[in-house]
C-alpha cells in the first residue's frame, strides 16, 4: 500500500527539514492550505554536457613538451632558448 504524507502549512512549517527529506527519498508528501493541495517533489537535476574549449595552445613546440626549454636574455630582449640546440625565438630585429 502507497502512503502520502499530508501537513497543513502550519505543520509543514514546523517539520519542513522532515517534508524535505521525505521527498527527497521519494516519497510523495502533501501540502494543504485552504482547500488547495501542494505536491512537493525534488527536481532531478539536468544532466549537464560540458562544452568542449578550445585548446589555448595550439601549437606545442617538442622542446616545451619535452621539458627543455629556458628563457634567456639577449639585444632584443626576453627570447625562447631550446635546450636541444635546434631554435631560438624571440624578438626579430
Amino acid at each position: 500500500m502507497y502512503f502520502m504524507r499530508r501537513y497543513s502549512t502550519a505543520q509543514a512549517r514546523v517539520h519542513l527539514a522532515q517534508v524535505l527529506d521525505l521527498a527527497e527519498e521519494g516519497q510523495d508528501v502533501i501540502i494543504e492550505r485552504r482547500g488547495v493541495r501542494f505536491l512537493v517533489r525534488p527536481i532531478q537535476p539536468e544532466k549537464k554536457t560540458r562544452a568542449r574549449k578550445t585548446p589555448r595552445i595550439e601549437v606545442l613546440d617538442p622542446a616545451v613538451d619535452a621539458g627543455q626549454w629556458t628563457w634567456g636574455w639577449s639585444e632584443g630582449g626576453l627570447e625562447f632558448i631550446d635546450r636541444r640546440g635546434k631554435r631560438r625565438r624571440g624578438k626579430r630585429r
